[in-house]
């Protein structure tokens, strides 16, 4: 066991008198040394500190050693610090010392201190085990044990985590305590330690120091007696014994609750679609809801781009089982219903856990689900998002689409998923079911019982099993509780799937409908796991719980929904049987069915001992306390029944069928019969013979508590109930989960501990987290030592060997980066290894959840009259029983508060957020033969009343206590905050009841407050708790407080709960410091699941001491009772420290918070900034016409002056007014500030408003400059001359974030980084040389481009890079700025990604080599990557400036000015612009009861501008002394006036993106209204067609009055021809915070000054005014403008050109460049500077009030003011839409080549083609034209000399087509569509009588197509194949081309095939070269084209035939003719020769 020993012995040379007290610090874990007290200069403390460690000691490791002054009132005073490396130590083991102590400045004091250092390596320190015997330690990976750093110290503290180890005073406490110990764990096989083991007692006398409330000091970081220890989460402080467990806060179940959901999906284009010549439409289909695209006629690539919208209002679970389908259908119409290509499943979850809940551009795979033997059918290009309420997406810009479209690489899949997934067979095996419920009423079944005389099982089940939009069913098994089905449902789907639950329902089989008996679903994720060394989902045999409704069967089921899996179950139902298995098809073999139809099939039986051994369980539960039973049940007798599976459960367990009865007869050892346990007259020969179950508490009358809520009088008698019950043993599955729930739970409450931390801005928050990360690592590595030794019990599956083989890789995994993260928390990189913390912390929760049950749940059940009320489920794996600790259920063996709710939907919504019942219930379930502990955990001191029927082995009914302690209970309850609004003028009338054991008290009621300061003791005497005193120290009940609000009428209305736990004295401890008094703390309010504000207050529970009367009398009655030792105190209370009697006569009896307890107070003034209220709505119908304002805080307040006319002007007279209070010191500390605005009525009457409550204060607090720092970051912050109230700079909100920089001059990342320097003397020449040195370095860097261009662009066409124009001025306007603009963001957003990846690797990389121990020596090697890395992060961050900084891939850009286009909105950017106004919300109504609180803005009435500042008075004089200060103005000096002004407002309207659609064919016409005041605009004429992301390119001007009209509404309506329109969204502006902002929102400014062109100034301030008028503003030094283009403004110099062009071309000298250069560096100004808001466009989102926090749409806009006083700015830009441009493009065919050969001749069957080309530019085949037919083509080649002319519009900058057309007959007007320009070219084989064949096609993107080859023959596939690589060309740019084209068309194997070439000639023309030179058609005039050179067989031959046979004679067969003839000419003489040889012969020998 390592360790590390600290011996103080004495501090020396100390100042004073006085009691000090030391800390001592390592790693994170501080232990106080005791209080020396009263010593001179040297104290001595001579303390042993010892820290059990778990890791070697680290060379670099800190220890830490902190001396206070102790005070017992006020704040220990730090005397000083000393600190030390270890590494001495680490190397040697030893080390004594003598060093001096330095203070908080770093500065050496005399003060030193002496100690001595032991550090223990691994070796045997036998001495330690708590019983002494030494165990074999089973080893850790490293060797060494890994003990838990807290369960050793659980004994004495488990405060909120971090334990303080433990001294070594001379004792070593008993381990009995070690709650979750370690020791009881290393004690595997030996049994428990015996009962009187822990009577031992703590010795707490001993370890005063450690205890659990030293809590407090620790998180305070120092003994400070009002700083407040945020508790974790549920404010019940952690654990401190092993009697007790926590009690979950969060009331309301929210699972089955329905929400908003809205999904839209956009299908943009389809490609690669299989089939010839189709005719595509898209189905869309989420759930039931189908929504189909247009069709696009002949085409295998159509371009949709149609945007769907589907809305639901569902219950999570229900949503993200829905799937979303994409098929593509062939040639659907009217009639007929189309075929199906292909299709495409994903369901609503998958796309949820995308990161923004989106896929964005992603490809879709089809398949063909009737075919799965063919591969893919093609792909869709789509965008999907669901939004939840709440949820923002956040769009990616959507600007050109320049990017590639790379299929493979941007696929529609999760992460992780592989493009090629297989075909699988998953297998759903269904076995048989047990113990299901009744479904029918028995009346019937009596009927046919009459009739047939058989009684027979009310239920016919059936199961059905869902999985991705199938369904499958099956059998149904006539009247059978224990139905057996044998059945296997088989779906065919592809792998890995992306429906995430198979869903397993048993339904009972009705004539009229089917009802759900239970339903279960399987999670894939949890029975599979896709690692390399992972398996295949398995599951099973093994049994499924299924929980819903109660059992008795009711026509109308209420709780229906439950047993449909929506919410929590409230009763078993029944258990299901079942096996899951997965098979990866293999679709070549032949025998395979194609089709993915669902099948059932019947599978063997599968042997009893399968699911495991059967295993008597033993289940007891004991009731120790009820109290809080609602009062409506409070009249009747109250029992409690627990039930486990159907035992135990007497009202609706189900009978048996007699069948089974004799059966069970048989086989002994099947599970009990209820009603045998019942009547236990049929006696089982079992050795407990007698042991019948008790399954429910004799019923009670309650007794009444308060008028809220009864108690059960179980004072010293708790009754106990018990059940046996007979299971599979599968015990290790739930043993398992424990292990890892029991980590997971550690690691949440650590994580817990850090955010409070972090939250309090306590200090070392990184220290805790890596002693959270340490006990992560133990925990983990003590589970793989644990669970490794699982052996293979029967019914082991197979999912349970691969599980436990994964959990204990993933844990081993999780281990190690545990580890290696602890190493690399730094101060500043806690927040995001915290985040990396939760992420193992969820990975934690996923494993533990085990898919395969086993025991079912216990359920609680109160029962009043036979009627069940309400409920608790407990999952039976927290009360599970095991030997070995970590194994035990986190409940097992503990008391455990328990709440009861109402079952179902009534637990929805108010009435689930009252308690039914708190019940105090221990619980033991475990083994019938392990049952001999059950007993141990409970409170020591009772007696066992066991049944009357005794018999030995029987568990107690009763239990008697004996002992019982009398405790004083002080609440002191300070104050609450951030209450619920529950009345309607937005307050509460606030009171507390504060419930302990079975009393409660309340406060007094405060009215009209949601921040009530009580201030009040409630003092509870005489509680009576059961058991041992020590004990009770440890463990104490907790403490339930409620809030009302206190209605006149009807009774007061529930506002929220919290627990708490109190701080205990015990009768022999005295009261005082560190425990005592305690300290207020703050407890979290829930309301259901919502937070509802939080409460400040602290409890003590003081043990009462007895008289000695009492204790004579005690002894006489108990004589053989031992007496606990008990120290006589002088009787009565006179030990409890006094209370001190009400101070305050106004409030009566009213105790107030004693002094020690109550914050320490000093004074404060609070200025406050009276604005002006705006939009203040009407209250009770009556106008508001005379508000005022009403500010109040502790008590005190100020009221600001009245506002005469509202109407006129709603501004205040009088801006600033001051008060003074007295606030606690400690800042968390501070009361909320109540803002209220009344209205003046006539006849002195007063109605309020709305009231507004500022919760936290330290935004406000103004703290005064530092003169010991020059830095002026954190020096006084009147910026601007305005207050700036920020708290030194920790808050950002001064300053906009990073990602504002403007984008195109790197300049603007210049600003040094001020934020967090610290405060260090001689910083300040150093920070201002390297700002400034850089400032000059970089503007000069990138000014005066206008030289540059030029030698960039040659530079440029050396370097060999594509070729780019010039670009000329003329051609560039306002959206080339604005597209350049969008490249720029889009380019930032991929940079910084890839630097985000890029550091993420690296840092894998790190860690990598860290856990390989592979530490570079060679420092400098690492500090060089650092600095790289920096340098990294800082270039990625840089905005690209011009081309040349641009990476080398990107084809350079032409420099144009750019501005900045933000993806929100601009506010967002600024902190709201909330710079020195502030607006706060004004709340009035009742606050919804949604359980999200999104619903607020409908309790807004209005707004107040203003602003606070507090401060301690007196202020220092400085600040008042300045030159110009104004005594009226306070801290709110040079604020400019709020007297009315007059400004010119202009807004430009871009363009919108993804409106919802409004109209049925989901589309709408959208038009812009603008509203300002009373002016309103309606751009109703200029609506657009048919558009959901329409081009407004449109400025308003509006003249508005500031502060009457400050509010800007943007609205986009729908226009509808009848009727009136609809709005689809709007944005509201506020624009008057804008207008006064120090930011300057005005009106944008540029980057680039020009005087004329697209980049004209718009400002009528010229940049020098500009300029000047913030120097004057600020008091600022400047402008100095100096020779060779300088200048200077407050000790910087900025550089920049001099010289302008103007319109002619004449340059002249100027100095606006340089002034602009300063503006737009104006952050790096000292004390006054900050971001001025740059040119830019704004992206707002759409809300549509009705459909509150969903996205309608976005807007892109952007609005300039300019004062009306001023000179008057020049005309708007114009920025109306760019119209497109006309061309023409003209095609002209030459030749084909290489066609394929189709058709059979008609005489002579060869083959052979009659060809032609047909050919039309994309999105127009209405236009298609064809070339005339080259017949009989027998070699594939065609002539055809034919030209193609298409006209067209289209848009250059956006590389789109425009078609303008009507959708159909019925259309009103024209659609206008954006398409790509692609041009396709088909070709065809003629055929007269039948369809012409389609044989291949091309299509050639304009923009980007490949160079056609030379000749034919250099003309293939691979031009198409190989498109990203081959050089691209852009007809746009080259005007004229001509080669060869392949022909392509695929094959049934979806292959591609080259099937014709085509040479082409393409010329683009605009319309007024194609008007000055026309062409014709065809071969028509003019400029007509030469008839192609046809051989003669290009013509019919049934119009010449004999042209045809001579055709036919001549060339085919001129040889064989040839041939022939010769041949016969032959024959004919041979013949003649045989003719006439004989009479030749003849004649010859006759000689004639």
């Amino acid at each position: 066991m390592m360790s590390l020993v600290v011996h103080l012995k004495t501090v020396a040379h100390l100042r004073g008198k006085g009691d000090r007290i030391a800390k001592v610090t390592f790693r994170g874990l501080p232990l106080y040394s005791r209080v020396a007290e009263n010593c001179g200069e040297v104290a001595h403390f001579n303390e042993t500190f010892r820290w059990p460690i778990a890791s070697r000691l680290d060379q670099n490791e800190m220890l830490e050693i902190q001396v206070y002054n102790y005070s017992k009132v006020f704040t220990n005073r730090l005397v000083g610090t000393f600190c030390m490396v270890l590494q001495k130590v680490a190397e040697e083991g030893h080390l004594e010392l003598t060093d001096t102590l330095i203070d908080d400045n770093n500065m050496s004091i005399k003060t030193s201190v002496t100690l001595d250092i032991r550090y223990q390596p691994m070796d045997g320190t036998g001495g330690m085990w708590s019983d002494g015997e030494f165990l074999d330690v089973p080893d850790d990976r490293d060797g060494m044990f890994a003990f838990e750093t807290d369960s050793l110290l659980s004994g004495q503290s488990h405060g909120s985590g971090t334990s303080p180890g433990w001294s070594l005073q001379g004792s070593i406490p008993t381990f009995r305590k070690a709650g979750r110990g370690v020791f009881s764990a290393m004690k595997l096989g030996k049994t428990k330690t015996s009962k009187d083991d822990h009577k031992r007692g703590d010795e707490p006398a001993v370890l005063e120091m450690e205890d659990l409330d030293k809590k407090a000091m620790r998180l305070a970081g120092m003994l400070e007696p009002d700083t407040i220890s945020l508790a974790s989460v549920t404010a019940v402080t952690t654990n401190v014994s092993n009697k007790r467990s926590k009690p979950d806060i969060k009331m309301e179940p929210s699972s089955g609750r329905p929400v908003d959901y809205q999904i839209s999906i956009t299908v943009i284009e389809a490609r690669q679609l299989i089939g010839l010549n189709m005719d595509p439409v898209v189905c869309v289909e989420v759930g039931d809801d189908k929504k189909y695209t247009s069709m696009k006629e002949s085409t295998n690539c159509p371009y949709y781009n149609e945007y769907f919208v589907f809305d639901f209002h569902v219950p999570p679970d229900v949503m993200f089982d829905k799937i979303i389908k994409i098929s593509v259908i062939h040639s659907k119409n009217l009639l007929r219903s189309g075929t199906l290509v292909g299709t495409f499943k994903m369901d609503v979850g998958t796309v949820y856990s995308q990161p923004e809940h989106q896929f964005y551009h992603r490809w879709a795979i089809l398949s063909d689900p009737d075919d799965i033997t063919a591969g893919c059918k093609g792909y869709v290009k789509c965008d999907i998002a669901v939004v939840g309420k709440g949820d923002n997406i956040k769009t990616p810009h959507k600007a050109n689409e320049t990017d590639e479209d790379d299929i493979e690489g941007n696929l529609l899949l999760p992460e992780g998923i592989p493009a090629e997934r297989q075909w699988a067979r998953f297998y759903v095996k269904i076995h048989r079911a047990e113990g299901l419920p009744k479904m029918n009423t028995s009346i019937m079944a009596n009927v046919k019982k009459a009739f047939i005389g058989e009684n027979r099982d009310l239920v016919d089940p059936y199961v059905q099993v869902q999985f991705s939009g199938q369904k499958g069913k099956t059998s149904v098994q006539k009247s059978s509780y224990e139905p057996i089905w044998n059945e296997q449902v088989i779906f065919t789907e592809l792998f890995p799937p992306l429906c995430k639950r198979i869903k397993v329902q048993i339904r009972d089989s009705d004539k009229v409908n089917d009802v759900a008996i239970g339903t279960h679903f399987i999670d894939l994720r949890k029975i599979s796991n896709d690692g390399d060394k992972g398996f295949l989902p398995t599951l099973g045999p093994a049994w499924v719980n299924m929980y819903g409704s109660t059992r008795q069967y009711t026509l109308m089921d209420e709780h229906q929904d439950l047993n449909d899996g929506l919410g929590e179950g409230v009763s078993f139902r029944a258990r299901l049987l079942i096996s899951v298995a997965v098979e990866i098809l293999d679709t070549t073999l032949p025998e395979i069915i194609c089709s993915t139809d669902v099948q059932v099939e019947p599978v063997s039986n599968i042997s009893e001992s399968a699911t495991g051994k059967m295993e008597e369980f033993f289940l007891f539960g004991s009731f120790l306390e009820a109290t809080m039973i609602d009062r409506k049940i409070g009249d009747k007798p109250i029992s409690f029944e627990i039930t486990i599976g159907n035992y135990g459960n007497h009202i609706d367990g189900v009978s048996k069928s007699s069948s089974v009865k004799k059966k069970k007869k048989e086989e002994e050892n099947q599970e009990e019969e209820n009603e045998l346990i019942q009547n236990s007259s049929e006696d089982e020969d079992d050795e407990d013979a007698d042991l019948t179950s008790v399954s429910s508490t004799p019923p009670m009358k309650p007794f009444i508590t308060d008028r809220n809520y009864f108690h059960l009088p179980y004072f010293e008698k708790k009754p106990c109930v018990y059940i046996k019950s007979w299971w599979q043993d599968q015990r290790r599955r739930l043993y398992n989960s424990n292990m890892m729930d029991k980590i997971a739970d550690k690691l949440e409450e650590g994580l817990n501990d850090v955010q409070e931390i972090m939250k309090t801005e306590k200090a070392f928050p990184e220290r805790r987290l890596r002693g959270v990360l340490e006990e992560l690592a133990i925990g983990c590595s003590r589970y793989v030592t644990l669970a490794n030794k699982d052996v293979n019990l029967a019914g082991r599956t197979k999912l349970d060997r691969e599980r436990l083989k994964s959990c204990m890789r993933e844990m081993d995994c999780m281990g190690q980066q545990a580890k290696q993260i602890r190493t690399q928390v730094k101060k500043n990189t806690v927040k995001e290894k915290l985040k990396l913390a939760q992420n193992f912390l969820q990975r934690l929760r996923f494993l533990a959840d085990e898919p395969q049950h086993s025991i079912p749940d216990v359920f609680i059940w109160m029962m009043s009259n036979n009627k069940r009320i309400a409920y608790a489920r407990i999952p039976s794996k927290d009360i599970l029983y095991s030997v070995v600790d970590e194994e035990t259920g986190k409940d097992c063996g503990k008391v455990k508060a328990v709440f009861l709710k109402l079952p179902g939907k009534k637990g929805f919504g108010p009435a689930g957020w009252t308690v039914q019942a708190k019940l105090e219930l221990y619980l033991w379930l475990g083994l019938n033969k392990s049952r001999k502990d059950f007993l141990n955990g409970l409170p020591n001191g009772f007696e066992e009343i066991r049944a009357t029927k005794t018999g030995p082995g029987l568990p107690p009914v009763t239990l008697i206590y004996d002992m019982k302690q009398v405790f004083q209970l002080r609440a002191h309850m300070y104050q609450a905050r951030s209450l619920f609004a529950a009345d309607s003028s937005g307050l509460s009338d606030p009171f507390a009841r504060v419930f302990f054991s079975s009393q409660s008290q309340v406060t007094e009621v405060l009215n009209e407050t949601l921040c009530p300061t009580w201030d009040q003791l409630l003092v509870f005497d005489d509680v009576e708790l059961f058991g041992e005193a020590t004990e009770l120290r440890d463990d104490p009940p907790i403490i339930v407080v409620e809030f009302y609000d206190q209605d006149t009428v009807g009774k007061a209305e529930f506002i929220g709960r919290t627990f708490a736990k109190p701080t205990i004295k015990m009768r022999d401890e005295p009261y005082g410091p560190p425990r005592f008094p305690p300290q207020l703390e703050y407890y979290q309010i829930y309301r259901g699941n919502s937070i509802a504000g939080e409460l400040l207050a602290a409890f003590e529970l003081l043990q009462i001491p007895f008289d000695a009367e009492e204790i004579r009398r005690a002894l006489i009655a108990v004589h053989d009772f031992a007496v606990p030792q008990i120290k006589v105190g002088q009787g009565g209370r006179a030990d409890l420290p006094p209370l001190e009697g009400p101070t305050d006569s106004e409030r009566g009896p009213i105790l107030p918070v004693p002094l020690g307890i109550r914050p320490i107070l000093s004074r404060y003034r609070i200025e406050v900034l009276f604005w002006g209220l705006r939009d203040l709505k009407r209250i009770n119908l009556a106008q508001v016409d005379r508000p005022r304002v009403d500010i109040e805080c502790a008590g005190r307040g100020v009221q600001s002056a009245l506002i005469q006319n509202y109407k006129k002007n709603p501004n205040f007279s009088t801006l600033v007014k001051w008060f003074e209070v007295d606030l606690p010191e400690n800042e968390l500390l501070h009361p909320p500030l109540n803002i209220r605005v009344v209205d003046c009525r006539a006849f002195g009457r007063y109605i309020l408003v709305g009231s507004h409550a500022v919760s936290t204060l330290r935004y406000f607090i103004y703290s005064p400059p530092d003169k010991s720092c020059n830095n002026w970051a954190t020096a006084a912050k009147l910026m601007n001359g305005y207050m700036v109230l920020t708290n030194g700079c920790s808050r950002a909100r001064a300053s906009p974030s990073l990602s504002s920089r403007t984008f195109s001059r790197p300049a603007g990342d210049v600003s040094v980084n001020l934020e967090a320097e610290p405060a260090v003397r001689k910083m300040d020449t150093v920070v201002k040389l390297d700002a400034m040195s850089d400032a000059v370095v970089k503007v000069d860097m990138n000014e005066d481009e206008s030289d540059k261009d030029k030698k960039k662009k040659k530079k440029k066409k050396k370097g060999g890079v594509e070729e780019e124009e010039e670009t000329d001025e003329r051609v560039l306007d306002w959206w080339s700025k604005y597209f350049a603009s969008i490249e720029t963001l889009k380019e930032n957003l991929r940079s910084q990604e890839a630097a985000q990846a890029e550091a993420e690797e690296r840092e894998d990389l790190e860690i990598a080599a860290e856990a390989a121990d592979i530490r570079p020596d060679d420092l400098h090697l690492k500090g060089s990557k650092m600095k790289e890395r920096f340098k990294e992060k800082k270039s990625s961050k840089q905005k690209r400036s011009h081309a040349a900084d641009g990476s080398e891939k990107r084809p350079p850009k032409a420099r144009v000015d750019e501005l900045v286009v933000y993806n929100k909105e601009l506010e967002s950017e600024y902190g709201n612009f909330e710079d020195w106004l502030h607006t706060f919300n004004l709340y009035r109504g009742k606050a919804g009861d949604d359980h999200e609180h999104a619903l607020d803005d409908d309790r807004i009435v209005g707004r107040f501008k203003g602003s606070l500042c507090m401060y301690k008075v007196p202020l220092s004089q400085e600040i008042t002394r300045e030159a110009g200060y104004d005594p009226n103005m306070g801290m709110f000096q040079s604020i400019p006036h709020n007297d009315p002004i007059h400004v010119l407002v202009r807004v430009y309207v871009v363009r919108a993106t993804d409106l919802h659609p409004a109209d049925i064919n989901g589309k709408a016409d959208p038009y812009i209204a603008i509203k300002l005041g009373k002016s309103e605009i309606k751009d109703k004429e200029n609506y657009i067609s048919k558009q959901l992301n329409p081009v407004f390119g449109k400025s308003f001007d509006i003249e508005a009055t500031f502060p009457m009209e400050s509010m800007l509404t943007v609205s986009v309506y729908d226009w509808d021809l009848v009727g009136t329109d609809d709005l689809i969204g709007e944005t509201k502006i506020d624009l008057e915070n804008r207008f006064y902002s120090k930011f300057r929102a005005t009106c944008g400014i540029a980057s680039n000054y020009s005087m004329h062109g697209y980049n004209i100034w718009r400002d009528p301030m010229k940049p020098s005014q500009i300029l000047a008028k913030l120097c004057k503003e600020g008091k600022i030094d400047g402008p100095h403008y100096g020779p060779g283009g300088k200048v200077k403004v407050a000790n910087r110099i900025f550089t920049g050109p001099t010289e302008i062009e103007d319109e002619n071309g004449l340059k002249k000298q100027t100095e606006e460049h340089l002034a602009l250069s300063v503006l737009n560096h104006w952050e790096e100004i000292p004390r006054v500077g900050c971001k001025l808001v740059p040119e830019h466009v704004e992206t707002r989102p759409l809300l549509n009030p009705d459909k509150p926090g969903i996205e309608q749409g976005r807007l892109e806009m952007w609005v300039d003011m300019f004062p009306m006083d001023m000179p008057a700015p020049g005309p708007a830009i114009d920025i109306s839409p760019r119209k497109p441009k006309s061309f023409e493009l003209r095609v002209i065919i030459w030749n084909t080549d290489d066609v394929i050969l189709e058709d059979d001749a008609f005489l002579t069957g060869e083959k052979m083609s009659d060809i032609y080309v047909r050919g039309w530019l994309k999105g127009q085949q209405e236009d298609k034209q064809d070339t005339d037919v080259h017949y009989h083509s027998l070699t594939g080649e065609g002539n055809f000399n034919w030209r193609f002319v298409f006209p067209f519009d289209y848009l250059v900058a956006e590389e789109k087509i425009v078609i303008s057309k009507k959708e159909s007959m019925f259309s009103w007007d024209e659609t206008e569509y954006k398409i790509p320009p692609r041009l396709t070219m088909q070709v065809w084989d003629a055929d007269h009588f039948s369809a012409d064949d389609f044989l291949g096609a091309i299509e050639l993107d304009l923009n980007r197509f490949p160079r056609g080859a030379k000749t034919a023959k250099l003309c293939n596939l691979d031009m198409i194949r190989n498109e990203q690589e081959l050089p691209t060309i852009s007809i746009f740019k080259q005007k004229r081309v001509k080669g060869w084209w392949p022909f392509v068309a695929r094959d049934e194997n979806d292959e591609m095939e080259l099937t014709g070439k085509v040479e082409a000639e393409l010329h683009l023309v605009t319309a007024e070269e194609a008007e000055k030179s026309p062409v014709g058609l065809g071969r028509n005039e003019p400029d007509p084209l030469e008839k192609p050179n046809r051989p003669d067989t290009t013509f019919l031959w049934f119009l010449s035939p004999l042209k045809a046979i001579r055709y036919l004679v001549c060339n085919r067969y001129k040889w064989l003719i040839i041939k022939i003839v010769l041949a016969l000419l032959l024959l004919i003489m041979i013949g003649l020769f045989l003719y006439s040889m004989p009479g030749y012969l003849v004649k010859k020998l006759l000689g004639a």
